[in-house]
């Protein structure tokens, strides 16, 4: 695998998946699986520069992080490996007290699969002077086969009239990364991503996670889940 020492930043599993309703039994990011609604899915997360996603610094050609085309595993890269359960909305989170996505390059890109292996486009996650906190990833499969994943975005309308947050590129709010814990600020500027899934499972069972998180876009789970783990945390 094109990270196989990569360091595992975080495996959060949001939703606990009972053994007698899980038919999954891949836990490999980088194997093929078919899955049914309710099945774990593991997929990860890679961290780096935006040219290292890249063959050959070919800007037309990105390639998962499985492909071993890639040198991920030997440059300055991380990787954080989720297993949500299909079909059901998950808030991932990734801690930036010890980890920030800047020194790695600033770009993400999320994965799974080898022989059918499908990858997201690059997001910007932070550089030295915004970060990107919250974001929204689809995961769609058609007869169980993860075909593809990409971010949505909703063209800063989460952040608008917010003082704190910039606009950038007219799709993300960021905060400024002076203002984060460990960066000379006091703002918890962990990642939240919420994740949906779309298209069918292996028994052509329709997965509409995602309808449910587009008709909920106008709350924040991130905003949600902070203010939960603040109350639990402040106790």
């Amino acid at each position: 695998m094109a990270l196989e020492r990569a360091l595992w930043l975080l495996m959060l599993t949001v939703s606990v998946v009972a053994a007698a309703t899980n038919t999954n039994s891949v836990y490999q990011p980088c194997a093929d699986a078919r899955i049914q609604r309710s099945d774990g899915f593991t997929f990860g997360i890679a961290f780096s520069s935006r040219d290292s996603f890249f063959y050959n610094q070919n800007q037309s050609l990105q390639l998962s992080p499985c492909d071993r085309r890639l040198s991920l595993s030997s440059s300055n890269s991380q990787l954080a490996l989720f297993r949500p359960k299909v079909d059901e909305i998950s808030l991932l989170t990734i801690n930036t007290s010890s980890f920030f996505p800047d020194t790695y390059g600033g770009y993400m890109v999320a994965f799974a699969g080898r022989k059918y292996a499908a990858r997201s486009p690059l997001a910007f996650v932070a550089n030295s002077t915004y970060i990107v906190t919250s974001f929204t990833l689809v995961l769609e499969f058609q007869k169980g086969r993860l075909q593809n994943l990409y971010w949505k975005r909703d063209g800063c309308s989460s952040c608008k009239g917010k003082s704190n947050f910039v606009c950038l590129n007219k799709q993300d709010c960021a905060i400024r990364t002076s203002s984060c814990k460990g960066r000379g600020g006091s703002v918890d500027c962990s990642l939240g991503i919420q994740l949906a899934f779309s298209g069918t499972d292996k028994h052509l069972s329709v997965l509409n996670s995602w309808y449910e998180v587009e008709n909920l876009r106008q709350y924040s789970l991130y905003g949600l889940y902070s203010n939960l783990w603040d109350s639990l945390t402040g106790q």
